[in-house]
Parts: C-alpha cells; structure tokens; sequence
C-alpha cells in the first residue's frame, strides 16, 4: 500500500508567519484530532489545493482554559507534540501553535480578525467548526464573522457539527468517555485509538516476581488525560515491530499501593525498556481495577486477563 508523506511547517507564533499569497485558514484547540476536527480540516486541505493556495491551522498552547481559569483540572486527549504528530498526517501545509496569554485573550473580535486574521495570516477563507467562539470574553461568533468577512473581503464556511449514530462528536464527550471507561466509544469518536506516551521507568519490579514483568509508563505531560481505572488490552511499536500486551492503571490494592501507575505487560516480549521513549496505544476495555485476598489471587486472574487478552486480539486484531 502506498505511503503518502505530507509536509507539514510548524510554526511557533503568529507573528513569524507572513505569507505573500492568500491563504486558507482554521482556527481551534483540536484536542483529539478527532473525527469532526478531520472532516474540518478535509474541507480545508481539499479547497486550499483546488485553488493553489496553502492550507493553515491555528491553534494555541497552553489550552486557553489552563490561563484563564487557572484549570489544573483539565486533561487534555493529546500532548502538544501528539496534536502536531496527528495534524501533521492530514496534508495541511502549516500549523502555527500560538501562545496563549492573558493579554491575547483581551483581543477584542473586530481585532482578532483585521490583525490576526486580515493582516497577518492574509486569510482568503476561513473554515470553521460548529458554534466557534472567538475573541475577548468569546464575543466573537459566525454571525460576526460573516459580517467581518464581507469588510475585508474573505469568505466563511461553519461545517456542521459531526454525526456518529446520532450523537455530536467533541473533544469533551471523548473525555468523558474515557473517564467512564467507554474506550470503544472514545476511540470511534478519535478515528483512532487513544494513547498514552512517557518514559519507562523503574518501579517496584514485583511483576517479574511474579511471572507478568512490567513497564512503568512515566507520562511525558502532567496535563495529558489518564483513563478509568482497569486493565485494558494495549499495543505499541517498539522497535518496529507491534506488541500486544495488556496494562493496568491505578493504585494496585492488592499490594497496597499508595500512588497511581500505569505498567503495562507485553506478550512474548522479554527485552529491557527502562529509559525508553514508547507510545501504547488502548485496544480495550479489560475489567476494573479490583483488589484480590491475596498475590496468588492476582497472578490467577492476570493469567485469565492474559487469556481473553490473546483471545481478544487473535478475533478483533
């Protein structure tokens, strides 16, 4: 099957990007890259090149809820580098990743888009998402822009929102999703399964002890969403080839774990990782976290895990 290798330029501020030609714009957090964020920037890639001009997404970093309401709580679906990773598979020709700051938040509307959109990014057309809001205190709708639009002559397009068995897609329903332990729904919404990436790091090291060694995933980012506790059936990449294994996020009761892990056990896979960089991708959904009488009782039911694992990835896989 043919490869095709896109070229994306990633630039880190508005202000370095100043094109000589129009060009075709969207604009968003794109948390997930999710399925309506791909038909949105379909639409744009796909129009951009009909008309010979470049095709451009805006987004920002920190996520502007982290600086305006100081929201520790928000997880998000992707890491800055997984967001560009998976922007950068979809044919745009830039992704400008703009800090967002207090200051910038009191862009007024008519500001944001005669500076930035106008001036700056020298917009031809603008694709956007269902009920995009922009601007100081999000004044700024696609009522106004429609308006704004026809002043300095460039057009606007809203895609509706994306549909899927009837419930609209977003980056918060994807969340919650994961948080309930709806892996399927979650990587359905995604178009893709959702991952977690960090480095391997030592832990306690009582899996070996007991016949299911472990890698202990570090994430890269403290803001990177972690999913229910449970066991799941996961993949990854190491060295080229795909392992299957199965991991398990929580507390481990059993032993009295007193912090949160993430370990995850490959199957027919026996090579060191401690340092290494690895991505594990989320199959499905196993079983909740549970807390056995005794080890013997966990290395029962890890055994009867590693069973319907196998067999899940021999049916589905």
């Amino acid at each position: 099957m043919l490869k095709l290798y896109f070229h994306l330029e990633i630039i880190h501020s508005i202000f370095d990007f100043n094109p000589a030609q129009k060009t075709f714009v969207t604009i968003g957090t794109f948390d997930g890259v999710h399925i309506g964020h791909q038909k949105i920037i379909e639409k744009l890639v796909s129009e951009a090149k009909q008309q010979q001009k470049k095709s451009v997404l805006l987004t920002f970093f920190p996520h502007p809820r982290m600086v305006l309401q100081k929201d520790a709580s928000i997880k998000l679906l992707n890491s800055i580098n997984e967001r560009a990773a998976l922007l950068e598979k979809t044919g745009l020709d830039y992704l400008i990743i703009h800090p967002f700051s207090k200051e910038f938040s009191r862009l007024k509307a008519l500001d944001f888009v005669r500076d930035i959109l106008v001036n700056q990014l020298n917009t031809a057309k603008l694709i956007i998402g269902y009920d995009h809001h922009f601007g100081k205190n999000r004044e700024g709708n696609i009522e106004q822009l429609t308006e704004y639009s026809q002043l300095y002559d460039f057009s606007v397009e809203e895609i509706p929102v994306q549909d899927v068995d009837e419930v609209a897609v977003s980056s918060t329903k994807i969340r919650k999703a994961l948080a309930n332990g709806a892996l399927k729904t979650a990587n359905k919404y995604l178009g893709n399964n959702f991952s977690l990436k960090g480095k391997v790091i030592k832990g306690k090291q009582l899996g070996g002890k007991i016949g299911f060694p472990t890698a202990n995933l570090e994430l890269s980012e403290n803001y990177k969403l972690i999913p229910k506790k449970g066991v799941y059936v996961v993949k990854s990449i190491i060295e080229g080839n795909c392992t299957y294994g199965m991991m398990n996020i929580g507390n481990r009761p059993t032993i009295n774990g007193d912090y949160e892990s993430i370990e995850a056990h490959f199957f027919k896979f026996n090579k060191n990782l401690y340092q290494k960089t690895i991505t594990i991708e989320l199959l499905y959904f196993l079983r909740e976290e549970e807390k056995f009488d005794s080890v013997d009782g966990l290395v029962e039911q890890l055994k009867k895990d590693q069973k319907t694992a196998l067999n899940y990835i021999d049916n589905n896989l």
